[in-house]
């Protein structure tokens, strides 16, 4: 531990914790409740993304279908605050036995393949949830559950109705999630999960049953996720099958890969950068963008690049495809290998 501390990287993990910890109070002294809502979402996000990265960075599975945990576990809310059972220790352990019992079968299927075809099944499986979930009128369809009670713990002084409560619980379990990756990566069970990643044969002549291993690691990564579900529905009160679509398993696959796939903390940094460009970018492009022209341009330049800003506020994917794209052609390493080429130099 003093050795990551005494690390650019451990020091930057440490930096962004921390805001996190602090980020209510930040918010309430700026008046801007909004910010404890936005960190609230992507510490949710890195978790997700943690999970991905179990598998992903240390075990060479690249899943296109990882996000459907983050609607199962959701719906394990949504479905039984439907039925009127609040009480989080019914929710939340089925919510992670179903994670569980799902990434096993899928982890059964998938994992007997590799390269194109684990990428094309995973892909497969999940869309199969996917539409099974919008084709359940009961539950919304593709409108999405409301979810009008969230989980309850039975004590007076804790409840996720409070904020602070809830944002809280998201960090503890994003410090837990990273604290679960550290232990798993640095065991015996991760040396041979990252060996199978670089040479199964030789891992499986060492007389190590890589499936096995690998599915432990699957299982492992979807109950995690699934846990980032649970936190999810009780953020926005609201599932729908959309957090289940392969597109969002995409997103997940950038973050890791936008923070540094194989590597602790680049998750967490990844989902950072992903979710709070995208959160704020759309602001910047409208706002920020013309006050700037003006400083420099003449009235009828700077009329012009308001309306460009505009424009680009309401469609400012334009700017952020790009930049995602520059950032993993500049960066190949993704954030974490920025700080180990400083450490390097």
């Amino acid at each position: 531990m003093s050795a990551v501390l005494h690390s650019a990287k451990g020091w930057f993990a440490v930096t962004v914790l921390a805001i996190c910890a602090l980020m209510p109070l930040i918010a309430h002294l700026m008046d801007e409740p909004f910010y404890q809502d936005v960190f609230a979402r992507t510490m949710i996000w890195a978790i997700a993304a943690l999970s991905l990265n179990l598998i992903l960075g240390y075990g060479g599975m690249v899943s296109f279908g990882h996000a459907v945990y983050l609607g199962i576990g959701g719906y394990a809310v949504g479905i039984a605050a439907y039925y009127e059972v609040s009480s989080a220790w019914v929710q939340w352990p089925i919510g992670l036995a179903a994670s569980a019992l799902v990434a096993l079968l899928f982890g059964i299927i998938s994992l007997r393949t590799r390269g194109l075809y684990f990428i094309m099944i995973t892909m497969a499986l999940t869309q199969m949830v996917y539409f099974l979930a919008i084709s359940v009128d009961e539950y919304g369809s593709d409108d999405g559950l409301v979810i009008y009670q969230r989980s309850q713990f039975g004590v007076d002084f804790y409840s996720l109705d409070e904020p602070l409560h809830l944002y809280y619980t998201i960090l503890a379990i994003l410090l837990l999630s990273l604290w679960v990756s550290w232990r798993l990566v640095g065991s015996r069970f991760g040396m041979v999960v990252r060996g199978s990643r670089s040479n199964w044969q030789r891992v499986e002549a060492m007389g190590y049953h890589t499936f096995r291993y690998r599915l432990v690691c699957f299982v492992i990564a979807g109950v995690m996720c699934g846990a980032a579900g649970l936190l999810s529905a009780n953020m926005e009160a609201f599932v729908s099958p959309d957090v289940m679509h392969w597109t969002r398993s995409g997103e997940l696959i950038f973050m890791v890969v936008l923070g540094g796939m194989g590597s602790l903390f680049g998750p967490v940094a990844g989902a950072g950068a992903f979710w709070l460009t995208a959160e704020f970018l759309p602001q910047l492009l409208a706002g920020w963008l013309p006050q700037v022209a003006g400083l420099v341009l003449c009235e009828a330049a700077t009329q012009s690049v308001a309306a460009l800003g505009e424009y680009l506020g309401e469609h400012w994917h334009l700017v952020f495809g790009p930049f995602l794209v520059g950032v993993v052609l500049f960066a190949p390493r993704g954030i974490n290998g920025l700080f180990e080429r400083r450490a390097s130099g």
